[in-house]
């Protein structure tokens, strides 16, 4: 099994041109989690860029990525002294499989925030958390280390709560300490809030939007997720991450397909 840093690796082979190999353990029944392949692209973005850190991604999955080979294309849009972005395609077998606008920037670690709002319904103490999801040294479980609220996981016993809420805790499975292409992942690391309203089975995610709104501290990531609305076949959910140091690092939103709900 490779750790994250080398699941995510990209190779230059040419100008805004990279080389990548997917990580088959880091999704289900061979369908890549998005939040692993904005990771792979944000870092193909930030080596084309002279910033830093992926400010915002703006993520479009057009197919189911597959484990092995991939190229991922770097198309510089604009380039300035706090910010430049690029249009970043994740490409197998000549077909474009997800597109990015990524705009990448410079975060200062040091940084106070001059505003932050409140924070979510805090998650319990990791000791009083669970884990559904036991290591069987391979696949997603291994690779993640999350621990659940546990009021917030009664679908796994028939009994979703009615509520599309989902909180755990997270850090890499392989002692990776967490940075910017960490929080791309956390942002789509949870199940589907929509299986607290019933929903059942895999939920693709068709777009989604991440903002990485300061550089984590070392430790635990708290990730809570929530929902609007599910109607008409779709589902939302925002995501928010705050490290240790009680920062809010990274937020999102998803537009997905919702799963089979039970009647």
């Amino acid at each position: 099994m490779s750790g994250f840093g080398e699941a995510t690796a990209v190779k230059r082979i040419g100008d805004g041109r990279y080389e990548a190999v997917l990580d088959g353990d880091y999704g289900f029944a061979e369908a890549l989690n998005g939040g692993y392949l904005m990771a792979v692209l944000g870092r193909a973005a930030v080596d084309a860029s002279p910033h830093a850190h992926p400010v915002s991604t703006a993520t479009n999955f057009h197919r189911v990525a597959k484990p092995g080979p991939a190229q991922v294309l770097v198309d510089p849009r604009k380039e300035g002294r706090t910010a430049a972005s690029a249009l970043v395609t994740l490409v197998q077998d000549d077909r474009a499989v997800v597109d990015a606008l990524i705009t990448t920037g410079t975060l200062d670690a040091a940084a106070e925030p001059a505003y932050a709002g409140p924070a979510p319904t805090p998650v319990p103490p990791v000791e009083e958390c669970t884990d559904f999801r036991p290591p069987t040294g391979e696949g997603f479980a291994d690779k993640v280390d999350m621990r659940f609220d546990r009021t917030t996981m009664g679908w796994l016993d028939g009994q979703p709560s009615g509520s599309p809420e989902i909180r755990a805790w997270f850090r890499h499975g392989d002692g990776y300490p967490v940075d910017a292409y960490s929080l791309a992942l956390a942002v789509d690391a949870l199940p589907p809030v929509a299986l607290n309203l019933g929903a059942q089975g895999w939920a693709p995610t068709v777009e989604l939007t991440w903002h990485m709104r300061a550089v984590p501290a070392p430790g635990w990531l708290a990730v809570h997720g929530t929902g609007r609305l599910l109607a008409g076949g779709w589902f939302d959910e925002e995501v928010e991450v705050w490290d240790t140091a009680g920062r809010l690092v990274a937020q999102s939103r998803q537009i997905a397909r919702v799963p089979r709900t039970r009647t």
